[in-house]
């Protein structure tokens, strides 16, 4: 007879509810959109001017800025930080040849909240292929990526994403990767991605399995249209609307997961909330201001990293939910208690994105 020591993890639905709980509260409280800085540099033959938008929010996690602690930033608790931001920022900035220097700076109203615009300019003759080294935010973010739009004197256009946290021998990241790494890090959809999925572990057979590929499919659909209508321009909400609405979504998916609210307008509800998904997305390209053919590959490798990190997760997820299907007393406790946990995460989420000043 098997003593308790000797079961496997899993072999109890206490023991697997313990694991779904460490899973749901290993998610970072403050999931939210990841972190971008927008470069746009000039290369002429004997200089170089750089525009450099770097978000508040994230300059003041690593510089207190907010110095009344209101919540609201104005332009005088910015002006008064420059010196400070300067210090921590130019270093990470790195251009072969040459020496940057600060010339102005002003604030910038983006879809996803203030800015700070720094301008540079260095009087050299840049290297070829103007080797960039970027380190900004490395010690704080593991999010955080530098856009880079780089014109140069005869007319030819480039972008470049740079990675604080790569070698800097290695090849510079795809879109493809970027979008590999936004689901993989967007702990908000992989949740909601969780909750669609959930069911199947009380439904057995194929039909449980074609019901969840429809359901994902439809979610996939719905935010691949709004990720390309935002980042086009066509179509545009704040984040200070999208963020805690995405939250809510999940509440919902959780809540519908433990108590049918849908019914049979459950793919037309998930279609629904897929569209406000794909605001979230269309951030890493909406700011940028791209030729349209450059645009349109880029937007479609973008996606497509989406849909193989979204596929890859849902390929590790799925054999432990059918797994688990297979033991009658887990499933209560996998669905009730995993869509329960993620139910108050996402509660969580939204108090804290509705909250002033938090975009």
């Amino acid at each position: 007879m098997k003593t308790a020591e000797s079961k496997p993890f899993f072999e109890t639905p206490r023991r697997l509810f313990a694991a779904l709980l460490l899973f749901t509260c290993s998610l970072p409280a403050a999931a939210h959109k990841a972190s971008d800085a927008y470069l746009q540099i000039d290369v002429q033959p004997q200089s170089l001017q750089v525009r450099w938008d770097i978000a508040l929010r994230d300059l003041d996690a690593v510089l207190p800025l907010d110095a009344d602690g209101d919540r609201q930033l104005t332009w005088g608790e910015v002006r008064t930080a420059i010196p400070s931001i300067e210090a921590y920022a130019l270093p990470a900035l790195q251009v072969e040849g040459c020496t940057l220097r600060p010339t102005d700076r002003a604030l910038e109203r983006r879809s996803d909240g203030t800015y700070l615009a720094l301008k540079l300019r260095a009087d050299c003759a840049a290297s070829a292929g103007l080797p960039l080294r970027y380190s900004l935010f490395t010690d704080s973010d593991a999010t955080h990526r530098g856009i880079a739009n780089l014109r140069f004197a005869d007319g030819r256009t480039e972008l470049r994403l740079l990675d604080p946290n790569a070698a800097p021998e290695a090849a510079p990241a795809s879109f493809f990767a970027e979008g590999v790494h936004h689901i993989v890090t967007g702990y908000d959809h992989l949740l909601f991605l969780l909750c669609l999925v959930l069911p199947a572990v009380v439904r057995r057979g194929r039909r449980a399995v074609f019901e969840v590929a429809g359901i994902v499919t439809l979610f996939t659909l719905a935010h691949s249209t709004t990720l390309a209508l935002a980042a086009l321009g066509h179509a545009r909400l704040p984040p200070a609307i999208v963020e805690p609405v995405i939250a809510l979504t999940i509440v919902l998916a959780a809540i519908d997961n433990l108590r049918p609210l849908f019914g049979r307008w459950r793919g037309a509800v998930t279609f629904g909330f897929g569209l406000v998904h794909g605001f979230g997305f269309a951030g890493v390209l909406a700011e940028l201001s791209l030729p349209a053919a450059e645009f349109g590959w880029a937007l479609l490798r973008f996606n497509l990293g989406l849909e193989f990190g979204q596929l890859a997760i849902l390929a590790i997820a799925a054999p432990m939910l059918h797994a688990a299907g297979h033991v009658a007393a887990w499933r209560r406790h996998v669905l009730q208690g995993g869509s329960a946990l993620a139910a108050a995460v996402a509660i969580f989420w939204f108090v804290e994105r509705s909250l002033p000043g938090w975009a």
